[in-house]
């Protein structure tokens, strides 16, 4: 059963240790799974983390690519009205 952050509950073992295992390594298969189930819950999470960086990554150089689209057909449009202006000269005032 898990807690109210998704621990894993795990009740001490007797005599007030964790596991009561024979090693006298302090954890038992107890604490081993729950310990299994919260990397497995961490590497999950991560790997949803890293699908939205990538679709992040990907929007970004998408709008990236169209932003230096943009600028350089408004760089085209200045340089061809400079350019016309120039080619027709002065307009005598009206």
């Amino acid at each position: 059963m898990s807690g109210p952050n998704g621990e894993p509950h795990v009740a001490p073992g007797p005599a007030g240790r964790d596991g009561g295992d024979e090693d006298g390594d302090g954890f038992g298969e107890e604490e081993y799974a729950a310990i299994n189930s919260m990397l497995d819950q961490i590497s999950s999470c991560l790997d949803h983390l890293e699908e939205k960086n990538d679709h992040l990554h990907a929007c970004l150089k998408e709008l990236l690519e169209s932003n230096r689209q943009t600028r350089l057909e408004f760089q085209q449009q200045s340089e061809q009205h400079s350019t016309g202006a120039d080619t027709q000269g002065p307009q005598p005032p009206v």
